[in-house]
């Protein structure tokens, strides 16, 4: 499957381990056995077993790696926009719904390793999952390729969601408020309503009000679990 996500991709890796670990989610890094035929340690006792690295380190990487290729691209095409309005394309283009659906248009959903009962839970398909495992494929896009292959991917994978919109996005949370506002209702409310993981890499559900309606968000930071809660209420609402 990682042979056909090369083609996407549109690189043949140098480094196949790399796309390998892109490709892993947390849920199914593990123990390797040793090869079979290899000794054991001393005085007969097992080697040390080493362990499949997951897809978060590569998602820091690609997270850097797609934040200049799409800024880059945003000068480039949009020469005359100031600061503040290049910065809500480029929080736009880099959500979580937009790299959660070049992930499903690219088919990363199949290709990806998860534990088997996650694939149960459909873990694969979830959009922090698909997101995150995006951005770890274009870090190891960079690492194998460099800037020139992250940079191609980029502009033919985010080609439509550049394209789609004229003028610069509002951005989710101040989008809300102006709607609740003109509406005369109180302003929106947002509040923790879950908390999971560890300390290292903690994921926030966070829940927002207006009036009657409610919109959910979760993400690794309350700000960014705010903005997808906002953009999922907003999505939602009446003109």
């Amino acid at each position: 499957m990682s042979q056909s996500f090369e083609a996407i991709l549109g690189h043949e890796f140098k480094r196949p381990d790399l796309l390998q670990e892109a490709l892993t989610h947390r849920s199914a890094a593990q123990g390797r056995g040793r090869p079979r035929g290899q000794p054991t340690g001393q005085a007969g006792g097992p080697t040390k077993v080493r362990k499949q690295a997951s897809n978060e380190r590569l998602e820091f990487i690609g997270d850097r790696v797609l934040g200049l290729t799409m800024a880059e691209w945003l000068a480039e095409r949009f020469p005359r926009e100031q600061e503040g309005e290049l910065g809500r394309r480029l929080a736009y283009l880099v959500s979580q719904p937009v790299l959660a659906t070049v992930a499903e248009t690219a088919g990363l959903a199949a290709a990806l390793s998860v534990s088997p009962g996650e694939a149960k839970a459909g873990v694969a398909k979830r959009a922090t999952v698909l997101a995150d495992a995006l951005e770890a494929a274009l870090g190891a896009l960079y690492l194998d390729g460099g800037l020139d292959a992250a940079r191609n991917f980029v502009r033919r994978a985010w080609h439509d969601a550049m394209t789609v919109q004229a003028d610069p996005p509002k951005d989710a949370k101040t989008a809300l408020q102006e709607w609740a506002q003109k509406r005369g209702l109180d302003l929106p409310v947002y509040t923790v309503s879950d908390r999971s993981g560890p300390p290292h890499a903690p994921v926030f559900v966070v829940t927002v009000t207006v009036g009657s309606a409610s919109g959910e968000g979760t993400a690794g930071s309350k700000r960014a679990a705010e903005q997808l809660a906002a953009e999922h209420l907003y999505a939602n609402l009446p003109a």
